[in-house]
């Protein structure tokens, strides 16, 4: 098993889906898995402290599983298959270890929620992960990229050579 943790939810320009990005704990590998966009406001919502009026579903289960008197001990990403993830939530109630199925989605906005450790299994980093290019981590760990100070040009350029003196003032 390969201990991650979240880097990242971005938005997918192409559609209205988000992707979570996963970050090898004591590696380079990341591992995108595509979410919907509620999940993904189900885990950034608890990442950035955010209160909610009412609880998600993901803080009734967290209730739910702690008035049953139980415990999730960790959120397993444990297959890959027909490019579909699928996740496991280990959970611990009476002295006996229960596993949940569950969306990966769903399992990883409840393990935020428990701040339980987040785990892949080796085959699905093995298969799915990808290692950023080199020159683009070292950017990255600046806090910057080269490709975004390249692109940028072309959009400097488009905005000093716009003539806006005709639209008037706002």
């Amino acid at each position: 098993m390969v201990e991650v943790t979240i880097d990242s939810v971005r938005v997918s320009l192409m559609s209205n889906h988000r992707v979570v990005v996963l970050k090898e704990s004591e590696g380079e590998r990341f591992l995108p898995i595509w979410i919907g966009p509620f999940e993904a406001d189900a885990i950034t919502i608890e990442l950035q402290g955010v209160e909610v009026a009412r609880p998600l579903t993901h803080d009734l289960l967290k209730s739910v599983i702690y008035l049953l008197d139980a415990e999730v001990r960790r959120v397993v990403i444990n297959d890959l298959s027909n490019d579909t993830f699928y996740a496991r939530i280990v959970l611990s109630a009476e002295g006996d270890e229960i596993q949940v199925d569950a969306r990966p989605s769903d399992a990883i906005a409840l393990a935020v929620r428990c701040s339980v450790p987040l785990l892949v299994a080796d085959h699905v980093m093995d298969r799915a992960a990808i290692v950023p290019e080199e020159d683009v981590q070292s950017e990255s760990a600046r806090g910057g990229s080269a490709a975004s100070e390249e692109g940028l040009d072309v959009f400097r350029d488009f905005v000093e050579g716009l003539d806006l003196e005709g639209l008037g003032s706002f």
